[in-house]
C-alpha cells in the first residue's frame, strides 16, 4: 500500500552519517520524500509502498557512531507526483543536539591508509563520517565545516566532491582533508619514529593535545622522562597496535577485548602477563609494584603511521596490522605536572622543551581539549577512572526532565555537569582545581558545553565545603545554588545513572569528603530519598594526624591506627619504620585539635603501613593499588570488625596486621573489609527494610573489593546497583549535584 511516513529522531544523530544512511536505505526501498537536521535531531519524509519497514530497517545497521535517544513515527498525507529521495538544507532555530565525541579510525579509513591507489596513502588527518575528530574542532554549533578548525582548509576538488556526494562515505564529514587540502604535521614520520628508536622523549601534538611518546622497552628512557616530568611513580599508559601485540604483555578477556577496539579506544587497565621464558618483558619502571598496565590501541592514523614506520617487517598490505608485534609505545599526556593537558603550539614550545627531546605539531588548532579515557573492568562491567576523549560529550539520559542545571563538581579530578532537559552532560576530565591553569580550564570548560548546549542553567549545584573553588564560584555565579554533601552527591550520581526515585541505602567509601558538621568523611552509609540524604552510619574515625598530609603519608594513619589500639610508644616506632614517627606519637599525646577521619581510603593507608608495604605516596591512591596488587586469595579474620551502634569498627583487623607478611596482610584486609561492609549492609537493610544498595566513592575502583562485596550482597538478596556511565571517583560528583539541585530547584 502505497504511504508517506514521517519520522522524527533525536540522540546523536548528526555528523555520524546518519543522512546519507537514510538516503541509502530510501533507494533500496525506492522510496521518495527528503531527511534533513534539524533542531532535535532528524526529520525525514518517505513515501512509497515500502515506506512502513523503514524505520525497521534503518535500526538494524545504524552508522557506527549514531545514537538513539527516541524515534517517533507518524502516517501524514501523500504528495502526488513526488519521484525523488532528497537531503534538503538543516532546518535553522535553537539547537537541541549535541555533536559526537571523536572516534577511532575506522576500517575503511585504516584500509586507505595503506593503500598506494588511494589519495589518502599514508596521509595522517584522514577521516570520514564514521571517525576521527569531532568535539575537539567544532567551535560551535550547528555543526558544520565553517564552525570548526577545519574552516581555515579550502576543499580541493577531489574533496569537495566526495563532501558533496551523499552516496560517499565522507559526505558532510566536516574534517575532510587529504594531502593536497589538509593539515600536515611539522615533522615526517620516519624522522619521528626513527627518533623514538634512538631512545628520545618526542612531544607530538595529538587529537585533543600533546602526547608524550617513547620506547616502552628502554628503560633509561622512562627514567629520564619520570625525571623530566617529576612523576616518580605514576603508572604511564601504553599503547600497542593489536589485541594479539597485546597479549604479549597482558591478560585480557572478552570485555576488555570488546571496549579495547571500540570506536573510543580507552585506556583500559590489563593484568600484567607473568614473564615466561622468551616472552618480551616490560619495565617495572611503567607501573612500579602494580599487577596493572593501562593499555590502549591506536586511535588516529598518525599513530598506525608511526607503528608503520617502527615496524621492520611491515608492508604496504594489511595484512601486519593483525599480526603480534612487539612495539610497545608509552603514550602519555605531555602537560607540566598538575596543570591540563597542553593544546596551544605556542605554550608547547615553552613548557615542554624541558621534558621532550622534540616537539612535532601540526597547522590545525585544538578547540577543546580531552584527555585519554581511563576504564576498568570490575564484576564484567566497565568502571570509568577518567571520562574524556572517546565519551564525551555523549548524554546520560535522566529519569525525567529538570530544570537547566549546572554541577560543578569537586575539588580532585574535576568535571562539571550541565542538564538539558532529560539528559545530563558530564564534562571531560578538567583535573584538581588547585592551581590556575586548571581553574582556567575550568572556566573554559563551562563555557564551551553551555554554548555547545544552548542552555542558560536555572540553578547551580556545588560541594558544601565552603572554601573550595568551586564553591566560592558557584556562590558568586548570581543563579540559586544548592550546596550538596559530597557522599550525598557520590551516591545521587549513581541514582541518577539508573533513574532511582525511590528510597534506598547508599555505601559512600572514598578518601575524603566533607561532613555535615564539617568532619573529614569517607566510608559513610546513608539513606537517600529523592533529593534528601539522611547518614545512617560510619566507620569509626580515627585520628588524621597531618590533616591532608595524611593522604601522602600512609605512615601517619599506620601511627595513628596503633595509637588508637593502645600501643606503646615502642610498640608503635617499632612497627612504623619512619624517622618521624616519635614525634607524631607526641603530637596524637598532646594535641588535643587533631582531626578525626571516618574515611575508608585512610584505612587502606594505614593497613599498607602496618604490613610495610608503603609509607610515602607519591600520587593519589597509590598505596591502595599496591596493596590491592598483592592479594591472591582473600581470607576473613574472625572478629576482625565490630558494630557498635551506628560505627563500623574496623581495629581488630587493624590489630592483627603488624604480625603478617605483606601478601597474607593483603589477602586479610581485603576479605575482612568485604566481609565487614556485607554484615554492616546487611544489619542496616534489615532496620531500614530497604533492599537494595548503591555504591559509589572512590574505593570502588579496587576490583577484589567491589566484586567481594557484590557477590555477598547478591547472595543475601540485596539488589546492588553502581555506576557505569560516570566515575564512582571524584570525577563522577558533578552528575549527582546537578540531579539533585535541578530537581530541587523544580
Amino acid at each position: 500500500m502505497l504511504q508517506r511516513i514521517q519520522i522524527q529522531i533525536s540522540g546523536q544523530v548528526q555528523g555520524v552519517g546518519f543522512r546519507p544512511y537514510i538516503y541509502q536505505i530510501a533507494q533500496q526501498l525506492k522510496l521518495s520524500g527528503w531527511v534533513r537536521n534539524d533542531a532535535q535531531g532528524i526529520t525525514l519524509q518517505a513515501q512509497g509502498h515500502l515506506a512502513s519497514k523503514l524505520p525497521e530497517t534503518l535500526l538494524a545497521n545504524l552508522p557506527t557512531l549514531a545514537k538513539i535517544h527516541s524515534i517517533k513515527t507518524c502516517t501524514i498525507p501523500l504528495i502526488p507526483y513526488e519521484s525523488d529521495f532528497a537531503i534538503i538544507s538543516s532546518e535553522k532555530g535553537q539547537t537541541n543536539t549535541i555533536i559526537p565525541p571523536d572516534a577511532a579510525i575506522c576500517a575503511d579509513c585504516l584500509s586507505e591508509l595503506f593503500d598506494r591507489k588511494s589519495r589518502f596513502y599514508h596521509y595522517p588527518f584522514l577521516n570520514c563520517s564514521h571517525c576521527g575528530p569531532r568535539l575537539t574542532i567544532a567551535e560551535n554549533l550547528p555543526y558544520d565545516r565553517h564552525d570548526t578548525a577545519m574552516k581555515s582548509f579550502a576543499l580541493c576538488a577531489p574533496c569537495q566532491q566526495d563532501y558533496h556526494n551523499p552516496e560517499n562515505r565522507r559526505y558532510h564529514a566536516e574534517p575532510i582533508a587529504c594531502p593536497a587540502c589538509g593539515p600536515q604535521f611539522s615533522n615526517s614520520i620516519e624522522n619521528i619514529a626513527s627518533r623514538i628508536k634512538q631512545g628520545e622523549i618526542i612531544a607530538i601534538k595529538g587529537i585533543g593535545g600533546y602526547q608524550l611518546i617513547l620506547d616502552a622497552h628502554n628503560e633509561k628512557t622512562i627514567a629520564r622522562l619520570r625525571a623530566r616530568k617529576q612523576r616518580k611513580a605514576k603508572p604511564l599508559a601504553l599503547m600497542m597496535l593489536n589485541v594479539s601485540s597485546i597479549q604479549l604483555f597482558a591478560e585480557y578477556n572478552s570485555t576488555e577485548e570488546k571496549l579495547l577496539t571500540s570506536p573510543m579506544r580507552p585506556i583500559v587497565l590489563l593484568r600484567k602477563k607473568v614473564n615466561s621464558l622468551g616472552a618480551p618483558s616490560l619495565s617495572n619502571l611503567i607501573a612500579p609494584d602494580l599487577a596493572h598496565i593501562g593499555v590502549m590501541l591506536p586511535y588516529t592514523a598518525f599513530h598506525y603511521l608511526l607503528f608503520h614506520a617502527l615496524s621492520a617487517a611491515a608492508t604496504h598490505s594489511t595484512t601486519w596490522l593483525e599480526e603480534a608485534n612487539a612495539i610497545a609505545l608509552i603514550v602519555t599526556s605531555a602537560n607540566t605536572s598538575g596543570n591540563p593537558l597542553i593544546i596551544e603550539d605556542i605554550q608547547a614550545t615553552q613548557e615542554l622543551t624541558a621534558i621532550a627531546d622534540d616537539i612535532v605539531a601540526y597547522n590545525r588548532p585544538i578547540v577543546t581539549r580531552a584527555d585519554d579515557s581511563v576504564l576498568k573492568i570490575i564484576n564484567q562491567t566497565p568502571f570509568f577512572i577518567r571520562r574524556a576523549r572517546g565519551f564525551v560529550p555523549t548524554s546520560i539520559p535522566l529519569a525525567c526532565a529538570i530544570p537547566s542545571t549546572l554541577a560543578v563538581g569537586a575539588y580532585l579530578k574535576n568535571t562539571i555537569c550541565i542538564t538539558r532537559n532529560d539528559e545530563a552532560f558530564l564534562s571531560q576530565h578538567i583535573g584538581d582545581l588547585n592551581n590556575k591553569s586548571t581553574i582556567q580550564f575550568f572556566h573554559e570548560t563551562i563555557h564551551h558545553l553551555l554554548k555547545f548546549l544552548n542552555v542558560r542553567p536555572e540553578c547551580i549545584g556545588h560541594d558544601s565545603h565552603p572554601d573550595l573553588y568551586s564553591s566560592r564560584f558557584a556562590e558568586q555565579y548570581g543563579l540559586p545554588t544548592l550546596k550538596i554533601l559530597h557522599h550525598h552527591a557520590h551516591l545521587a550520581a549513581t541514582a541518577a545513572e539508573h533513574h532511582i526515585q525511590e528510597p534506598v541505602l547508599g555505601l559512600a567509601l572514598d578518601g575524603h569528603g566533607y561532613g555535615i558538621l564539617g568532619e573529614n568523611w569517607g566510608g559513610e552509609l546513608m539513606l537517600l530519598k529523592h533529593t534528601q540524604c539522611q547518614h545512617l552510619a560510619g566507620f569509626k574515625p580515627l585520628p588524621l594526624p597531618g590533616g591532608e598530609q595524611a593522604a601522602k603519608q600512609p605512615w601517619r594513619m599506620g601511627v595513628s591506627a596503633l595509637y588508637s589500639l593502645g600501643f606503646d610508644s615502642q610498640t608503635i616506632s617499632q612497627s612504623i619504620q619512619h624517622a618521624d614517627v616519635p614525634l607524631l606519637i607526641q603530637l596524637l599525646k598532646n594535641s588535643t585539635n587533631i582531626p578525626l577521619t571516618s574515611s575508608c581510603g585512610r584505612l587502606f593507608d594505614a593497613a599498607c603501613a602496618l604490613l610495610g608495604v608503603h609509607l610515602t605516596s607519591q600520587y593519589e591512591g597509590q598505596a591502595a593499588m599496591k596493596l590491592e596488587s598483592l592479594v591472591t586469595k582473600p581470607q576473613v579474620l574472625p572478629q576482625g570488625w565490630l558494630i557498635e551502634g551506628r560505627m563500623l569498627n574496623l581495629l581488630p583487623l587493624l590489630k592483627q596486621l603488624i604480625t603478617l607478611d605483606a601478601m597474607t596482610g593483603a589477602n586479610l584486609f581485603h576479605g575482612t573489609l568485604i566481609a565487614a561492609l556485607h554484615d554492616w549492609v546487611v544489619t542496616w537493610s534489615k532496620r531500614t527494610h530497604m533492599n537494595t544498595v548503591l555504591l559509589s566513592g572512590g574505593c570502588f575502583l579496587n576490583k577484589i573489593l567491589t566484586e567481594g562485596l557484590v557477590q555477598l550482597l547478591t547472595a543475601s538478596h540485596i539488589k546492588v546497583l553502581f555506576s557505569k556511565k560516570a566515575p564512582p571517583n571524584d570525577a563522577g560528583i558533578s552528575l549527582g549535584q546537578a540531579w539533585i539541585a535541578g530537581l530541587s530547584c523544580v
